[in-house]
């Protein structure tokens, strides 16, 4: 159902007309090649109410699936339709990386292909945008999944943001509005391990949340299992904490203490009493020992293995072909 529009908007609409700022909705595609008519559909009856100015960029993220026939078709037929086509899957937030590379609009909004994300909220983040928001982000206010996904998220968002050194807003993924200067700002960052709400959130700039209700997935598969979900939980912390070094240090300096205590205890109860004796004695605290040192190098694995990955410099994605592309004169690699 699309959004009844308050005067207010429709004077924001005017405006959009008359100044010919143009909006660029960048969509994320793997395993979504149902949805593509759909989410098609959907977005092109919002966008026909807020501005005949803007472009519509799916990133076929080397989809498994037959999406790229589906967008290849779809572009023909319409010029305002851009496809980015990977040379090989490079993950979600690479794709809209490579989205904010190529779009031209004024503003973008992110979303995903699997349509979890509706776009009759677009009305909200534009009219948010024309007040004066540079980030307009959706908060993920319910979730139609399982109960144990809806924990887990709930529990990793506050835990990160407990733990992070910037300020990411609750409950907030990729999908939201950004103006040109914050893209401006994003397409020039030099990393390759990206984790895109947070580098939204340490750009900074002024934002806004617009809590929604999140669907289900329209159609196809979810790539997304545990192994992926822990990954990019992990991304997000080493990221963008210093928790986890800091982490050494106190238990360092806990391990000592509690050292020095039992040298202590064990001195006492050699001189009034007896030593402790036995084999279970001497094989529990080398395990104890042997157990945090493993955390500890976990721990600077995960750094040094981003510092490994961002030292290559090697490009963010690699693109095969851009389908009705609004720069024709591009470099298809991310640099």
């Amino acid at each position: 159902m699309l959004v009844n529009y308050k005067p207010a908007f429709l004077f924001a609409k005017v405006w959009l007309m008359l100044t010919n700022k143009k909006i660029s909705v960048i969509v994320a595609c793997y395993n979504d090649a149902g949805s593509v008519d759909d989410m098609y559909r959907r977005v092109t009856a919002v966008m026909a109410q807020i501005t005949p100015n803007y472009e519509i960029i799916y990133v076929n993220d080397s989809s498994p699936d037959n999406a790229i026939e589906v967008l290849r078709e779809k572009a023909t037929r319409d010029s305002r339709f851009v496809v980015v086509d990977h040379a090989r899957n490079f993950g979600a937030d690479i794709s809209y990386t490579s989205g904010l590379a190529v779009c031209t609009g004024d503003a973008a909004i992110l979303l995903d292909g699997d349509i979890q994300d509706p776009p009759e909220l677009f009305p909200e983040f534009v009219k948010k945008w024309l007040e004066g928001y540079e980030v307009v982000y959706g908060v993920r206010k319910k979730r139609k999944e399982g109960l144990l996904k809806r924990i887990g998220y709930k529990a990793y968002y506050r835990i990160l943001k407990k733990m992070s050194y910037i300020n990411i807003p609750l409950d907030s993924g990729n999908y939201g509005l950004m103006d040109r200067k914050v893209i401006d700002v994003l397409n020039s960052l030099p990393e390759t391990d990206r984790f895109l709400r947070g580098l939204r959130a340490w750009a900074g700039f002024k934002s806004v949340g617009i809590p929604y209700d999140r669907d289900q997935r329209f159609s196809g598969q979810s790539a997304s299992g545990l192994a992926i979900y822990i990954r990019e939980a992990k991304r997000g912390i080493f990221s963008f904490s210093h928790f986890p070094i800091e982490l050494i240090t106190m238990l360092a300096i806990v391990m000592t203490c509690l050292t020095l205590m039992a040298i202590a205890a064990y001195i006492v109860l050699a001189i009034f009493y007896s030593a402790p004796k036995g084999f279970l004695t001497l094989l529990i605290i080398p395990m104890i020992l042997a157990s945090i040192q493993f955390l500890i190098l976990a721990v600077i694995a995960e750094y040094v293995g981003r510092i490994f990955i961002e030292a290559k410099q090697r490009p963010k994605y690699v693109i095969r072909e851009i389908i009705n592309d609004p720069s024709k004169h591009r470099d298809k690699l991310g640099e």
